[in-house]
């Protein structure tokens, strides 16, 4: 099974191969790099730009405008904030043109913690990109679901930015990408660059075939009666791992969904679960000020107020300026394992 940069990388060269993507550029994403984790060894579209970010965005545009189809990388979301009005003027392209100007620009970037990446390389970035109108947001879980939203990215006329969990980034699939090699060491002696001099290394890339997740979907994971779980990203494997260990000791069953769209996102299955619960819990990992899942929650209660049997929870990361280095300092910024269970099981009792 891929991991799910793998499938990034097999999407990638998909989308070079078959929907016309013509550049593949950023900070040490072309060769002998292939980006910092990888995303982009052996792509044959891939360039190396310089360390700009605001030129990398600039540079998306203008390949876009000239009717070409970049996917670009900044190497982490925390240094995508110093693009935020060049992100706007490419959100509002096509709507300002009435439709006449395409802007075709996939930004992917890492986001959130999980690799002790402290103050600079460990931020959240989906609440500051859902309100970047134009612009949609997507954030995958897992391998599968990582290549059909970046082939669904690719394909899309409008520009789209990819969050790739940096926590999940080397974690397995437990679902073939079509075409892939269900052998991983196979998979691994095609795609991966060897360690050390690459200069003569060639990807034997598999055919792997077309497979599409629609932006905009969510997936329901579990399914339940207690209570509605909605997460995504890093966060969305210990909902779901919270859940079955619930359902083990109390016999609690739970709606998961992973959203895998920040924007647009499913709200009929939000809607339909919410009002078959009764109850719900909203898990990721941005701070807790002005967060996305706020959003969530205001429209949970507006539209289904009448139908909770319990006050709707957020569980999300300290407002605070970042995440220290120290083990301790992350699992106490952003939400983990225990203090999901927690909240989780408090959720399924609270009384009517």
């Amino acid at each position: 099974m891929a991991t799910l940069v793998q499938a990034v990388r097999l999407a990638l060269h998909y989308g070079e191969t078959h929907l016309g993507v013509t550049d593949v550029f950023g900070e040490d994403v072309g060769p002998p790099l292939g980006g910092v984790f990888t995303a982009t060894q052996g792509l044959k579209t891939a360039w190396n730009s310089p360390l700009d970010e605001r030129g990398i965005v600039g540079t998306a545009m203008g390949i876009a405008y000239a009717g070409g189809r970049p996917v670009c990388e900044i190497q982490f979301c925390d240094y995508a904030f110093n693009t935020i009005d060049l992100l706007k003027l490419a959100g509002n392209q096509r709507w300002a043109s009435a439709g006449n100007f395409d802007m075709p620009i996939v930004l992917m970037t890492p986001s959130g913690s999980g690799i002790r990446g402290s103050l600079y390389h460990s931020h959240s970035f989906e609440s500051w990109a859902s309100r970047l109108a134009g612009w949609k947001v997507v954030m995958p879980s897992n391998a599968l679901d990582a290549y059909g939203l970046m082939l669904s990215a690719i394909a899309d006329p409008n520009p789209v930015l990819v969050l790739l969990p940096k926590a999940l980034l080397r974690m397995k699939g437990d679902k073939l990408i079509p075409g892939e090699p269900a052998d991983a060491d196979e998979l691994s002696r095609l795609i991966d660059a060897p360690v050390g001099d690459r200069s003569d290394w060639v990807p034997q890339w598999p055919t792997v075939e077309e497979y599409f997740v629609p932006i905009g979907s969510g997936s329901r994971v579990r399914e339940g009666t207690t209570a509605t779980v909605i997460s995504y990203g890093r966060t969305l494997p210990l909902c779901v791992q919270a859940a079955d260990e619930l359902h083990r000791d109390f016999g609690f069953t739970f709606d998961v969904i992973d959203l895998r769209s920040i924007f647009p996102y499913d709200w009929p299955m939000i809607s339909q679960s919410v009002a078959k619960t009764g109850r719900v819990l909203i898990v990721n990992e941005d701070t807790e000020v002005t967060n996305f899942g706020e959003h969530l929650l205001r429209r949970i209660v507006d539209e289904h107020f009448y139908d909770l049997l319990a006050k709707p929870r957020l569980l999300m990361g300290k407002h605070v300026p970042g995440i220290g280095l120290n083990q301790v300092y992350e699992h106490n910024t952003v939400p983990q394992l225990p203090g999901i269970r927690d909240t989780l099981r408090e959720l399924a009792e609270e009384r009517v």
